[in-house]
């Protein structure tokens, strides 16, 4: 059963007038990830996809993450709209997280452009940020979005939310 979306006010965006299937699409805000009180990864030139029902998953270039941090594993799943994506444990000193990052290694045609970029589970992080916004991490086990005041839902991964 779909739920009833939350009316946009000026400024903001629902979830529920994002696309289905995805798309993906560049963004020039301001995003950081900090883990273990470093800058793990910062950018103004990253990606993000806008699905149906999800906050936005952003996307960092590797030239503007530290890639040392980053522990490829053989964890790997499949996304009908994006394509193949692995699994990358995050370790910064003595702070280890498991699947803390992923990226899309065989990626769909339209997602090609983010091949090489990595997402980052904000709820595994100490911080994540978007144009200096701390953000709240999308609900759930599996999924990578981040919420801030300017996107609406309400949101995929929140209890009872599994059939939509």
């Amino acid at each position: 059963m779909k739920p009833n979306p939350i009316p946009p006010k000026t400024g903001q965006e629902s979830v529920w007038d994002y696309p289905r299937p995805a798309i993906l699409e560049d963004t020039n805000k301001q995003l950081r990830v900090i883990c273990n009180a470093i800058v793990l990864a910062e950018t103004n030139r990253g990606k993000r996809v806008l699905e149906t029902s999800h906050p936005p998953v952003y996307y960092f270039p590797p030239k503007d993450i530290k890639l040392e941090h980053l522990i490829a594993t053989p964890k790997k799943t499949w996304c009908e709209w994006k394509g193949w994506c692995q699994y990358y444990d995050v370790s910064v000193d003595d702070k280890y997280i498991n699947h803390g990052a992923w990226r899309y290694f065989d990626p769909t045609p339209n997602f090609l452009p983010i091949q090489e970029y990595y997402g980052f589970y904000a709820g595994f992080m100490d911080a994540c940020y978007v144009n200096d916004e701390l953000v709240t991490p999308q609900l759930g086990d599996f999924y990578g979005g981040w919420i801030t005041t300017d996107i609406v839902g309400p949101f995929k991964g929140e209890v009872g939310t599994k059939g939509w």
